[in-house]
């Protein structure tokens, strides 16, 4: 009998798992908190065992059924709520998980290089707008199934979900039976822990999808970008602007800033363009401003203001053509003058420091215009809110105790670097070569700056889709095609 045989199907392991943590939530209440440490803290609420139960109509046989309700806090992420409806007339059982916070601003895409066990056991919190994919095999579980599980029990679905459909497949579709074979047989081995390393990604324009990070994770290992959603993902997610409404308010806009193809761009001169909102979906304006750095290049500085929701954001974008090489800047601060420097990281660079523990990866906090104490002041921020700061109460309590002691040591770690009490040396790294640190002795080199060219590698040409760009040569291409 083959693994799949003897282990029960991922969908009915997580149905057992959410009822089996919400009887033990009802029958237990002294002990919930340490039965859903691993998944978050319970939050109570006027229940002392923190479930609601809801009498609901059951869809298979239209009689009365049960809806049990449990909200959880989840560390580094925010508040989830587990549901379970059970029919008692025909038996019907179905469990999601529903995000108890609100559409947030932006996308987010996680993406993992699993190496070992204990990447394996990563939480995984997968929403019904989600997509799951398996970067190595080119394969992905498509959007409509909320989950609330760990890496492996996603691979486990996905591996009996095609195991399952397979000897149909050997009598309809031959062909489709021996192209999945090797796939199948490539996630068996990924669950016998027999095929590290592998890459995952968890995409869902509402943000509210996440993958666990760890206080080691280093390098490209583990990734998050936040992207805006496009006005096509509004429109599915049911969050768009009415559009007669919205091409009202953007003509008056455009009336109001002129035609840009009449206009020169002049430096410190402020532009306005009409937007949509990533928050809201409605009409927004973009105000943008050209500013030329000193022996470095021109910048674009972008900030969109929302008069309907009150959202407000900045970036910074860099003008010219793609360098040919990578530059990277070292940085060595001594003195608090060196934390007034003015810096620009754009939103392709990292940012890396061995005496902060800090690795800061590409598209992190976007581009960035500030000096050295306020982009350590912004990336503080932004992580303490991530993981002492969610929800009313703070999530900071359901760590563990030894993962509670690494933050706080590392907080306290870059407080004192913000106020100038520690010495440190960041670096800045762009493939693009759109990052800068002011030179305090120009036009003479900076003892404290050192700045290098490199040759990118692959993953970075793949990563910026140069690889995939032509600019030359294109319709020579195009007429042998034809």
């Amino acid at each position: 009998m083959s693994q799949a045989e003897n282990t029960p199907a991922p969908a009915e392991q997580h149905a057992k798992e959410m009822d089996r943590m919400l009887d033990n939530a009802m029958t237990q209440t002294d002990q919930s908190e340490s039965q859903f440490h691993k998944l978050g803290e319970v939050v109570e609420n006027e229940d002392d065992n923190g479930v609601v139960e809801v009498e609901s109509l059951c869809m298979n046989c239209h009689e009365n059924g049960t809806t049990r309700l449990l909200l959880l806090r989840v560390p580094h992420f925010s508040d989830i709520i587990l549901e379970s409806f059970e029919c008692p007339h025909c038996y019907f059982k179905d469990n999601s998980v529903k995000s108890a916070s609100q559409i947030r601003t932006y996308g987010s895409k996680y993406t993992l290089v699993a190496e070992n066990e204990e990447d394996l056991q990563r939480q995984v919190i997968k929403s019904d707008t989600a997509v799951f994919k398996l970067e190595t095999l080119d394969i992905e579980m498509p959007k409509g199934e909320s989950q609330l599980t760990n890496v492996e029990g996603v691979l486990q679905k996905i591996h009996s979900t095609l195991e399952s459909e397979q000897p149909l497949r050997k009598e309809q579709a031959p062909e489709l039976y021996n192209s999945l074979q090797p796939i199948i047989q490539k996630i068996e081995q990924m669950l016998k822990r027999e095929a590290f390393p592998f890459t995952i990604s968890l995409d869902d324009p509402t943000g509210n999808s996440f993958i666990a990070p760890t206080t080691h994770d280093s390098g490209n290992k583990y990734r998050r970008r936040d992207y805006p959603r496009t006005h096509e993902q509004n429109e599915e997610l049911g969050i768009a602007a009415d559009p007669d409404a919205q091409k009202a308010e953007e003509q008056i806009m455009v009336q109001s800033a002129g035609d840009p193809d009449d206009l020169d761009i002049i430096d410190g001169q402020v532009y306005t363009l009409p937007a949509e909102c990533p928050g809201c979906a409605k009409s927004c304006v973009v105000n943008m401003q050209k500013v030329s750095i000193p022996y470095f290049k021109e910048v674009f500085v972008w900030s969109t203001v929302c008069d309907h929701c009150g959202y407000r954001t900045n970036e910074v974008k860099t003008g010219g053509a793609v360098p040919e090489k990578g530059k990277r800047i070292t940085l060595k601060v001594e003195t608090i003058e060196d934390l007034s420097r003015d810096i620009l990281k754009s939103d392709t660079c990292a940012l890396h420091s061995e005496e902060l523990q800090l690795d800061v990866q590409p598209g992190t906090l976007g581009g960035r215009f500030t000096t050295v104490e306020g982009l350590l002041t912004e990336v503080r921020d932004q992580l303490h809110g991530q993981i002492f700061d969610v929800g009313d109460s703070g999530a900071g309590d359901s760590l563990s105790s030894g993962d509670k002691e690494k933050w706080t040591r590392f907080f306290d770690q870059l407080d004192s670097a913000i106020k100038g009490e520690l010495k440190f040396v960041v670096t800045l790294e762009d493939p693009l070569a759109n990052s800068y640190v002011q030179n305090l002795h120009l036009p003479d080199a900076d003892p404290q700056i050192k700045v290098e060219e490199y040759t990118r590698t692959e993953e970075e040409e793949d990563d910026l889709g140069l690889k995939d760009m032509k600019t030359e040569g294109y319709d020579n291409d195009k007429e042998s095609k034809e």
